[in-house]
């Protein structure tokens, strides 16, 4: 995976690219991992811990490079910094969701991608 930022003033480099890099991959996991379904007979979630719940771990993970691009923004504050905390998350899904479909020529818009919904799926012109 590799993202390019923009995040204004970087004060800390380290902590930064932690962030963004943690973000990219909770990022993967909603798009490919992080789905709850209600049990509609017990109307709870099918998922109730943790230790039901799939999340990403080391062995999913793939490569991540983090590319920060520090912009002078003073328009946000007088130091010109910016969180960091989510902004690595956001465009994951829709990566991957695009590169199902140029791979398979199916658009899948729901979360998370899974192999039902891309076979399930009659093509949808582009």
């Amino acid at each position: 995976m590799l993202g390019a930022f923009a995040p204004g003033r970087v004060i800390n480099p380290k902590l930064v690219r932690s962030q963004l890099m943690g973000g990219m991959l909770w990022g993967l996991g909603q798009a490919l991992l992080e789905g709850n379904r209600m049990d509609p007979r017990q109307g709870r979630w099918g998922a109730s811990s943790l230790g039901d719940y799939l999340v990403p771990v080391n062995a999913d993970a793939p490569e991540v490079t983090v590319e920060v691009v520090e912009v002078e923004d003073r328009g946000v504050n007088t130091l010109g910094v910016k969180g960091v905390g989510e902004i690595g998350q956001v465009a994951v899904a829709a990566a991957l969701a695009n590169a199902v479909f140029n791979a398979t020529g199916r658009r899948i818009r729901e979360l998370p991608l899974s192999a039902e919904l891309v076979m399930d799926r009659a093509p949808v012109p582009a």
